[in-house]
């Protein structure tokens, strides 16, 4: 049996005979190799804990927690940390900030009736690259690849976007713009073909005209691991290709299974706050370079819950670039002095704000909308129910091709695709948060 290097987390509630004999037992049978013993606190059965832990093992007993944890991962290098404490020393918050760290060091956590594994992360590109992943599904994520793939392509280096999604294809597809570009016709070939024709490569492809190859996951763990995948034979793909750049897109809270130059993480304000800053979003922010808050506006979230995201992630990852953002529909065609039915994916509540932004900037007539574009049985009854119109506007998500463009299709209207455009609240920009962060890479 090899020994596993391990750290031993400890408390004063476990009175020292126990947890000697604990880690002593553990070592023999499982191969734990005790390098350190990480004393978390509790006084209820010691004093002291150097008098009570006076053995030749490395005891430390930290000032501060967290930061003194993240400093013992560095110094010892262990391969294991072992969690031998419990309620009330560390309750199941302290817990995921503990597990989080270590996960962020690429060490294991486990415990009695638990254990987390670094998500893997392999080493294949050969090029640089830019991961964009959430903390959550519908939190801006291909918007945000999008928008920083057109904004590339604009400055001149037009990137390779790897995509993947639940309804991914079978073999990783590689999609360059068609002659006539990607448009509803395109798009219902693609989904008669057997395709999830709204798929996040598809809608990379259609909003910033570049190069996608569209790649499936099933399954995500806690920490963002996808269960089965072909993402790994995508980015090898986008290897051989002549861009210089790949960006790296994650699906709901999974992450690429491939390691990356930047790391860019989605936040969406509306999410609850925990699923952000707690359980392994904090792993998340912890390996982030730039965090992109999304929904920076009510109805979505109050002032003081932005506030409150904010501080937590800069408690969790001081180093970190931050942007606040809202988004707004871009239609991609003109659409002035047309009548429009918009369907969406965002909460009903924003119907109204983005129908009133629509007509104010673009001068159409938004004669009703719908938020289901992810239930299909509603999207259909709103579509059938719908106002007369002349353009469907649609984001390309979920049931968009399969229900909303075959029904306007079918109904001799036209289609026009948006891209959801992230725009920055109060003083930042989106292209210095870009700027900054590609100076990481240089």
């Amino acid at each position: 049996m090899t020994p596993i290097k391990t750290i031993f987390l400890i408390d004063g509630e476990h009175h020292p005979t126990v947890v000697l004999e604990a880690v002593e037992k553990l070592s023999v049978t499982r191969g734990w190799d005790p390098i350190a013993l990480f004393f978390l606190g509790g006084t209820e059965k010691i004093s002291e804990p150097d008098d009570a832990y006076s053995l030749s093992k490395p005891l430390i007993v930290p000032s501060n927690l967290l930061r003194d944890f993240s400093s013992a991962l560095r110094s010892f290098q262990p391969e294991m940390v072992v969690d031998l404490s419990d309620e009330p020393v560390l309750s199941n918050s302290l817990r995921f900030q503990l597990i989080s760290r270590a996960l962020k060091a690429g060490v294991r956590y486990r415990g009695a009736d638990f254990e987390f594994h670094p998500p893997l992360m392999e080493t294949v590109l050969d090029k640089p690259s830019i991961a964009v992943f959430g903390t959550g599904k519908r939190c801006g994520k291909t918007a945000v690849s999008a928008h920083l793939a057109q904004y590339l392509k604009n400055k001149g280096t037009p990137p390779v976007v790897v995509a993947m999604g639940r309804g991914g294809p079978q073999e990783p597809q590689l999609i360059r713009e068609p002659a006539g570009g990607i448009d509803s016709h395109y798009l219902l070939e693609e989904l008669n073909k057997g395709s999830h024709a709204a798929s996040d490569h598809f809608e990379d492809a259609l909003v910033a005209g570049i190069t996608t190859i569209g790649c499936r996951r099933c399954g995500g763990g806690m920490a963002g691991e996808p269960f089965v995948t072909n993402f790994l034979e995508g980015a090898v793909m986008a290897n051989g290709l002549e861009e210089k750049l790949i960006i790296l897109e994650g699906s709901g809270a999974a992450l690429p299974p491939v390691k990356a130059d930047i790391n860019i993480c989605v936040v969406s304000a509306a999410q609850p706050l925990d699923d952000s800053l707690g359980y392994l979003g904090t792993y998340r922010l912890l390996i982030s370079d730039g965090v992109i808050i999304t929904m920076c506006e009510e109805p979505c979230a109050d002032k003081q819950k932005i506030a409150q995201l904010v501080e937590g992630i800069r408690s969790i990852n001081s180093d970190l670039l931050l942007v606040k953002t809202i988004f707004r529909p871009l239609p991609l065609k003109s659409i002035e002095n047309r009548k429009v039915f918009l369907t969406f994916t965002a909460p009903a509540q924003m119907g109204d704000i983005l129908a009133d932004y629509l007509q104010r900037k673009t001068g159409c007539v938004v004669r009703g909308w719908s938020n289901h574009l992810s239930r299909r049985k509603p999207l259909e009854e709103d579509l059938r129910k719908a106002p007369d119109f002349d353009v469907l506007l649609t984001e390309l998500k979920a049931a968009a091709v399969e229900v909303a463009v075959r029904f306007a299709v079918k109904e001799g209207k036209e289609v026009v695709f948006m891209h959801n455009r992230p725009i920055c609240v109060d003083d930042d920009s989106m292209e210095d948060f870009i700027e900054r962060l590609l100076e990481r890479v240089k």
